[in-house]
């Protein structure tokens, strides 16, 4: 338990259903979902969309989005992949031809096609109770009628004021410039397309005047999209993957995930003794970001597009870990030990949901980059994602930008079991870092016996292309250490990060915990 003389929120505690994501009226929506009959998907689809209005520099229907699923009365978890792919008439070639070494962020040739429409209709209709229609019904009108902006969201969209360009500068900068805190914002455009895909399913979205309003918008930037492409878009299930730590099960998404790198993270870190160090201290921070170098090198090698990489269970092995925990030196930092193939960012919204049924869905939704490729249709507004920039131009790699691939994701939902069965779905948002947030939640559980929400409010680092961001909750006498051993040190503009968790406890309640750094909060009934 928290010192209650001190500041910080208490874990919020429920019985009949909880969400927990990083905007109010979000986990709202989502609470008065399973309040008129929606299950967990239901709740999870409705939260979602709405922080594409909310937090429209994070998410929005021209994104991806992941998804972990833990059906009612069944302790297997279902993944779904909701990424989408480059067109069809996508080359790595005719980039390099052009002198480029990497895919343009803010270019039709960043833009995939959107795969979480798909992925939330083929949720409704496989596991969800109200159906498309009704779940989307509440959420359209705050597109119409708008919401005020929030202070975190203000923060991070003055961050960006730069990125949106031509229709997206229109619809995201009618002001000019960044909004303050408390301005109203709506997309009315996108309330048109919502309705769309209420009344017509994934059709709505990726046939159809929509459809074709995307792909014109995105051919006049010269980009190869085609209704093709977008009509052969489709989210697909597969099997998580899992690893154990200090007695915990930690399900990940598959590639083109990162998941597997969280997994690895943790197996590293199970070589040293971190239970013994100070959670917030010098030690465990240099192990850590030593770790992560290692584990984020394994990362950019092997994981790319499930039907272009077969190097899984090679990051997986036990002697992997075992062999790159032998290469950390517990008193000197290394050098970056790779570039990186992927753009950093740190843009993604994250939501859990758990119903009375005990039902659990673990989803994240992100349009990559801050406003993604700051490029939108013009009809409808559908702001663009930039997920291409996720590939490498290195011809050969597994991940190498082409024709209908995947590009390796960052954004990774997840799940923790203990004694096969489900006892918490969780998220960590903040690009590069989700990974690295995600053995470091874990092992703020078990190796210092951490509430979840303890675990979310301690402070964080990372280690992030040759730089240890270092945020404010630690000491400067860590941050000196740091930087004698080795580290770049700077303490981050903004904060490292968010995280949602909701806890099963087995007597039959549930604790949400939601992260300080977002404007979000818990919510249950």
């Amino acid at each position: 338990m928290r010192d209650l003389q001190l500041p910080g929120r208490s874990p919020v505690l429920a019985s009949r259903g909880m969400c927990a994501t990083s905007h109010p009226l979000a986990s709202r929506v989502a609470i008065e979902t399973l309040m008129r009959g929606g299950n967990a998907v239901d709740a999870a689809i409705a939260g979602a969309v709405l922080l594409g209005l909310c937090e429209p520099q994070m998410t929005g229907l021209g994104g991806d989005c992941f998804v972990l699923l833990k059906p009612a009365g069944s302790e297997d978890v279902v993944a779904l992949n909701g990424s989408g792919k480059a067109p069809a008439g996508a080359s790595a070639q005719s980039l390099r031809d052009r002198g480029l070494t990497a895919v343009p962020l803010y270019s039709a040739d960043a833009v995939t096609v959107p795969g979480a429409v798909d992925a939330f209709c083929k949720l409704s209709s496989d596991h969800g109770k109200l159906g498309i229609a009704d779940t989307l019904g509440p959420v359209i009108p705050y597109f119409r009628d708008g919401v005020p902006v929030a202070p975190r969201v203000a923060f991070d969209w003055a961050e960006a004021e730069e990125t949106p360009q031509g229709r997206a500068r229109e619809l995201f900068l009618p002001w000019g410039k960044a909004p303050k805190m408390g301005t109203s914002f709506a997309l009315p455009d996108q309330a048109n397309a919502l309705e769309a895909i209420a009344k017509n399913g994934r059709a709505g979205f990726y046939e159809g005047p929509v459809a074709e309003d995307m792909v014109n918008s995105l051919r006049a930037l010269g980009g190869q999209h085609t209704l093709n492409d977008f009509a052969a878009t489709s989210a697909d299930y597969t099997a998580p993957v899992s690893g154990m730590h200090n007695g915990l099960e930690l399900v990940e998404h598959p590639p083109n995930g990162m998941g597997a790198t969280a997994i690895l993270m943790n197996a590293i870190l199970s070589h040293f003794d971190i239970a013994s160090l100070d959670p917030f201290g010098t030690k465990r921070a240099h192990i850590e970001a030593e770790a992560a170098k290692l584990a984020y090198d394994a990362r950019d090698r092997f994981i790319a597009d499930p039907d272009h990489t077969t190097a899984l269970v090679h990051m997986l092995a036990p002697e992997t870990a075992s062999g790159l925990a032998a290469l950390i030196d517990p008193k000197r930092a290394a050098q970056e030990v790779h570039t990186r193939t992927e753009a950093v960012h740190k843009d993604t919204i994250y939501i859990t949901v758990v119903d009375k049924d005990g039902m659990a869905v673990s989803l994240i939704y992100s349009v990559f980059h801050s406003f993604g490729s700051g490029l939108a249709s013009d009809k409808y507004g559908i702001l663009f994602q930039n997920r291409g920039a996720g590939f490498t131009l290195q011809s050969g790699h597994p991940n190498e930008y082409g024709p209908g691939k995947r590009p390796m994701h960052t954004i990774i939902p997840a799940m923790l079991k203990q004694n096969g069965k489900v006892i918490m779905p969780f998220g960590v948002m903040g690009g590069a870092y989700q990974a690295n947030g995600h053995a470091r939640f874990v092992s703020n559980l078990t190796d210092f016996g951490m509430d979840a929400q303890s675990a979310i409010d301690g402070p964080r680092c990372f280690s992030d292309t040759g730089v240890l961001k270092v945020e404010r909750g630690y000491s400067d006498a860590v941050r000196a250490e740091l930087q004698s051993m080795g580290h770049n040190v700077e303490i981050p503009h903004g904060p490292i990060g968010g995280a949602q968790a909701i806890r099963i406890d087995e007597s039959g309640y549930l604790e949400g915990a939601s992260d300080p750094r977002k404007d979000g909060c818990a919510l249950g009934y």
